[in-house]
């Protein structure tokens, strides 16, 4: 029994030793999960106390952020370039002080092609020939386009000597924008100008007197007549920088002319601004010809004479390159002309407009942007609506409505006769010739052989570094 007995104390000894342990060892486990949650609770409430800061405090930091930002900008605007220019104006001797603000040209001197995407395949937007094939260009002297007018005669008045004698030079001023330099035509000559009639057309187109202004050298005027072909530009009353061309073959150097046509007040502020025209009138490749008595007060105006009327400047040039100011040309003059002309057998070349194309809701756009005051621009479309010039006007399935900031072309009697209708329409209505060149092109039915090219090839052609000055609303 005593054996028995002690078997079974054994035996309950082991099992209440067992029950003990495993209590334990749960009373441990929930100690530490215990443990645990107390450090959860720990971080939550830290959580708890910076959110509650942050949604105390945050006006105040927002405060800093903002000033920090507004400090960051002021020190930016500190150091941007300006210059306090003093100007005396060579017309009137009186000195003004011109703030102009320098923008750096980031894209100045750029020659990277200029690309589009055609049918799946990315190709240039300007397919110029190769560079050895450039040095060995030249104008076509077999080519005599096909041109229904042969002769273009610009009208003079029936006496002219009677007006001429003792009357001085005066610039337009008031509302009629016809003077001497313009010749005055009536509304009877602008409607009789659209409709050629047989081999000849007669038009108003500028210098109609000596004393209508637009003065140059007899040495200036010589050089221009030495022209066959001609890259030109202008910059009236001080508002822009001259941008030398780039991507030029030796060919076209020897075989073109860059002119640049100057007043007196772009020459004084280009000067003051350390460009220095040399003793043979060359800045650069730009020959510059300096234009006296501008026959308009604005100045936009006079820009139109060189743009449009280059065959009435350079009488014995066949071709002409007319670039903005606000661009300088990167691509080789006779290859822009094989490509742009002779390869599609143009007479004229033009971009499209980038943006509308629809000569009313450009005037919107002109009115809103305050390059014309609304009451010119409602007399101009009031009369296009009257002669019934379409919403959208479109030549062979492209735009009409042109950016026109380059211009190239063939001086042939239909293109002759285009610029002077263009030109006739600028002096009559508004100097924003995007709005008169559809209307133009409409009217004179005749012409063809316009490539209207798009805004990816204008983009190949030049950079654009824009005018430096912005436009101000105008008064009447």
């Amino acid at each position: 029994m005593s054996s028995s007995s002690m078997l079974n104390n054994s035996v309950s000894i082991a099992v209440s030793d067992d029950e003990p342990d495993e209590f334990v060892n749960k009373l441990r486990a929930r100690a530490r999960r215990k443990r645990k949650k107390i450090g959860l609770r720990g971080k939550t409430s830290f959580s708890h106390i910076v959110l509650k800061k942050l949604l105390r405090w945050w006006p105040f930091l927002l405060f800093l952020l903002a000033a920090g930002l507004l400090l960051f900008e002021a020190s930016r605007i500190g150091r941007r370039p300006s210059s306090v220019v003093k100007n005396s104006n060579p017309v009137t001797g009186n000195k003004t002080n011109k703030v102009v603000e320098k923008k750096p040209p980031t894209n100045l001197n750029r020659l990277d092609l200029v690309t589009h995407v055609v049918h799946g395949v990315r190709e240039p937007c300007l397919k110029l020939l190769p560079t050895e094939e450039l040095e060995h260009l030249d104008f076509p002297m077999d080519k005599v386009p096909a041109d229904p007018i042969k002769r273009v005669v610009y009208i003079t008045e029936a006496n002219p000597a009677s007006v001429d004698d003792g009357m001085s030079f005066e610039q337009h001023s008031g509302a009629s924008r016809f003077n001497l330099f313009t010749g005055n035509q009536s509304l009877k000559q602008r409607d009789e100008s659209f409709k050629v009639k047989g081999a000849d057309a007669s038009i108003h187109c500028g210098f109609y007197s000596n004393k209508g202004g637009f003065r140059i050298s007899v040495e200036d005027r010589s050089y221009m007549e030495s022209c066959k072909a001609v890259v030109s530009t202008c910059a009236f009353g001080g508002g822009d920088d001259l941008y030398q061309p780039i991507g030029m073959s030796e060919s076209s150097l020897k075989k073109v002319c860059f002119v640049a046509f100057w007043d007196e007040i772009t020459l004084a502020s280009q000067e003051a601004d350390g460009h220095k025209v040399g003793d043979d009138r060359y800045i650069g490749k730009w020959r510059i010809i300096l234009v006296k008595n501008l026959p308009f007060t604005d100045q936009r105006l006079n820009g139109k004479i060189p743009k449009m009327l280059a065959h009435r400047l350079f009488p014995n040039s066949r071709y002409s390159i007319w670039v903005d100011s606000k661009s300088q040309l990167r691509r080789d003059p006779l290859g822009v002309l094989e490509a742009l002309l002779w390869r599609s057998n143009s007479v004229l070349a033009i971009s499209e407009h980038g943006a509308r194309s629809s000569v009313y809701d450009e005037a919107k756009a002109v009115v809103k942007k305050n390059k014309a005051t609304p009451e010119e621009v409602a007399v101009q479309i009031a009369q296009y609506r009257q002669d019934g010039l379409p919403e959208d006007k479109r030549f062979n399935g492209k735009k009409a409505l042109s950016e026109a900031s380059i211009i190239v072309r063939e001086h042939t009697p239909s293109t002759n006769l285009l610029m002077c209708l263009w030109f006739n329409e600028v002096v009559r209505f508004t100097s924003r010739d995007q709005l008169s060149f559809p209307y133009v092109l409409w009217r004179f039915k005749e012409f063809r052989n316009i490539n209207m090219f798009p805004v990816c090839t204008r983009k190949d052609l030049v950079n654009s570094m824009g005018h430096i000055r912005k436009a101000k609303p105008l008064t009447s």
